[in-house]
């Protein structure tokens, strides 16, 4: 794995708060990242992880799925998907000049488009924010227990170490009277 990769990985798992509450978070933040919603997810997100209370971090984090990099092979999968599902029986079509029939004919085809892209978005989102929520839910368990169970040891080793010295007092005390 990238270190990149790895330390926004360890990042992540680190996030304080609930399991259950950070990957609804995440799955959230998957889910309206396949939305055409780009340029307002990130402000979705986080206000439906207020509403809803789940990690508001986790969401805006989750809507990263959809980049400048993604949103080309994200929005042209959910286009087609949706297109399909809704019966869309010609392609989009664009001009490529840039001139006035150009740009009705572009209004004329945005309700298809948009409806295209969020049945698509629906239909795609859904199974990838459950796939995302139980991976980030066993994800954060398991580094949160691993914590306890290391914090239990340290815990643990220290009363040890304090009853080993209390003893110790106690020894001298005695040896001294």
């Amino acid at each position: 794995m990238p270190t990149f990769l790895k330390t926004i990985y360890q990042r992540f798992i680190r996030i304080r708060g609930n399991p259950r509450e950070v990957a609804l978070g995440f799955a959230l933040g998957l889910f309206i990242g396949f939305t055409p919603t780009m340029g307002g997810q990130i402000l979705i997100s986080v206000f439906l992880a207020s509403v809803f209370k789940w990690n508001k971090i986790t969401a805006a984090i989750g809507v990263q799925v959809t980049n400048p990099f993604s949103a080309p092979l994200i929005y042209g999968f959910t286009y087609v998907i949706g297109a399909k599902l809704i019966g869309v029986q010609r392609p989009v079509d664009f001009e490529l000049t840039f001139n006035w029939h150009g740009i009705v004919s572009m209004m004329d085809q945005a309700p298809t488009i948009f409806l295209s892209l969020t049945v698509g978005g629906i239909i795609i989102g859904i199974p990838v924010a459950a796939i995302g929520y139980f991976a980030s839910y066993a994800a954060v368990e398991r580094y949160q227990q691993n914590l306890k169970e290391k914090l239990a040891r340290q815990k643990e080793r220290l009363q040890q170490k304090m009853a080993q010295r209390k003893s110790r007092r106690q020894n001298r005390k005695q040896s001294r009277h």
